[in-house]
């Protein structure tokens, strides 16, 4: 690596480690998260109209969801890492508050302690999105500091918790939890026991964060901390050379959006390149770095290898809508591009995802399903049907269990990766994604797809999933079969 000098950063395009060996590496890993956890609710609809009664858009509301925001958000892309994680907040005896502690004692591998100081407002963001726009964001929040007899309380359960994981993240969203001398408190426990400390810090006083092995602020946040000018890279490393020097810090790791990253520590200046493709919602990016950041340096990687994962993690994450969380394959994706059949085979949480990003595009989503055992001609006939009439076909597929239970012994004749996998190999096919259970309603209402194809000579009515299409506006379409074809075990259109 490259020593530090003035006005100049490498480009970290140096031959890499095995980056997909490190990757695997993040699952193996535990992490203890401190900071502002917020309730992130999302509501869409539709605009078509604009109110008589003042000059606004008449949202018709169609779906609403609540995620964990902040440092919640921070422990979302921890555990669909697999990380086991411990998280310390603070929420307030109110609706907000509950939604919170269920949603994150809902997250695999978590270990919550989110302690409620009554009178306390638990932040709320509503965010109403049409289009794949918002329309407008209302935020509700208290930024009062946090009582200071829960702040001890907090750190007493922080010390038994970091020696149950390997590095603490501080998630400092300026609410209250992070406030007066407990990051002091917390750095200095973690030095004690032998535990990295990462910052996402928030305000101009690193003061606070003295100590830390790693802060990681965006070209703003350390313009207002260095009291320094950022607009050139060498003004970065200068602002970030000056904070690490000034405060103690390990290393400083700026966030620069378009830019990138860019790594300052005592023996070396490393610049990231952006590596976004398509950028659709910025929001939540920031967590992710962080995130894979704190598993990374869990898992014992190298600062650079980990800094070089979590711009890698962010570029995925903002070409996804919404708060959307980047997992162990999204990263092995990203190392490697190129598109391989077995790469269309996803999980249900990832097609959900995707069918998100081409709407967003303006693309019609298609959907079929069946056993698809025994490929024959009927099927390819459909499939390619179905491709035409939408502009990405995802194919549901019943799993092995799903159609033992429907046809019973001796089917499947083919095991459901090797059904996948065929499917996957076809052009027409865009993703394949397998479901337990015996029809495909429940992953139908999950993607919400604008065409929904079936074949066969059933009435529309009979479709399974038919009167969920009516309730977001899909159309059901049935293809003709190929008759001289359609041999057992054909595709059953009633039952999968």
């Amino acid at each position: 690596m490259n020593q530090i000098t003035p006005g100049s950063a490498s480009r970290a395009d140096e031959p890499q480690p095995d980056l997909a060996a490190a990757v695997r590496r993040l699952a193996h890993t535990s992490v203890l998260v401190i900071g502002d956890v917020m309730l992130d609710r999302y509501t869409y609809g539709e605009v078509s109209r604009i109110s008589q009664e003042a000059p606004v858009p008449i949202l018709a509301i169609d779906r609403e969801v609540a995620l964990p925001g902040g440092a919640g958000n921070v422990v979302r892309n921890l555990t669909a890492f697999g990380c086991a994680t411990a998280f310390i907040s603070v929420v307030g005896d109110d609706q907000a508050g509950s939604d919170l502690t269920g949603l994150i004692g809902g997250q695999p591998n978590v270990e919550p302690w989110l302690l409620v100081q009554g009178s306390r407002t638990t932040t709320l963001k509503t965010r109403l999105i049409a289009s794949g726009q918002q329309l407008l964001r209302a935020d509700r929040e208290q930024t009062d500091p946090i009582h200071p007899k829960l702040a001890d309380r907090m750190l007493r359960i922080a010390l038994d918790a970091m020696a149950a994981t390997s590095v603490t993240v501080l998630s400092d969203y300026g609410k209250g939890v992070l406030s007066a001398d407990v990051p002091v408190r917390l750095v200095e426990a973690a030095r004690k026991a032998g535990r990295k400390l990462i910052v996402d810090p928030r305000g101009s006083d690193f003061a606070r964060y003295a100590g830390a092995d790693v802060v990681m602020p965006n070209r703003l946040e350390l313009a207002a901390a260095a009291h320094m000018p950022v607009d050139t890279e060498a003004a970065i490393i200068a602002a970030a050379q000056h904070l690490r020097v000034e405060h103690g810090f390990g290393a400083v790791v700026v966030t620069r959006g378009n830019d990138g990253m860019t790594l300052v520590d005592a023996t070396r200046v490393l610049h990231f390149p952006a590596e976004a493709a398509d950028v659709y919602d910025t929001s939540g990016a920031g967590d992710t770095a962080l995130a894979t950041l704190g598993a990374a340096l869990a898992a014992k990687l190298d600062l650079a290898v980990a800094v070089r994962l979590a711009n890698l993690a962010a570029g995925i994450s903002v070409g996804k809508v919404g708060a959307s969380v980047v997992r162990e394959a999204d990263l092995l994706s990203a190392l490697t591009p190129q598109r391989s059949a077995l790469r269309k085979i996803v999980t249900r949480e990832e097609a959900v995802e995707q069918a998100e990003r081409w709407r967003h595009r303006g693309w019609r989503v298609g959907f079929t399903n069946g056993f698809f055992d025994l490929l024959h001609q009927g099927h390819i006939h459909l499939l390619e049907q179905a491709r035409a009439r939408c502009d990405r076909l995802i194919v549901g597929v019943n799993s092995d269990t799903s159609v033992h239970r429907l046809k019973g012994a001796p089917h499947p004749v083919q095991p459901e990766a090797a059904r996948a996998a065929v499917l996957a190999s076809f052009a027409c096919v865009d993703e394949v994604c397998l479901f337990e259970e015996d029809t495909p309603e429940a992953l139908i209402e999950a993607l919400r797809p604008d065409v929904l194809v079936k074949g066969g000579t059933q009435s529309i009515e009979d479709v399974e999933g038919a009167d969920l299409m009516r309730n977001w506006g899909g159309r059901v379409l049935l293809i003709d079969l190929v008759q001289d074809h359609v041999t057992q075990p054909a595709l059953t259109p009633l039952k999968g």
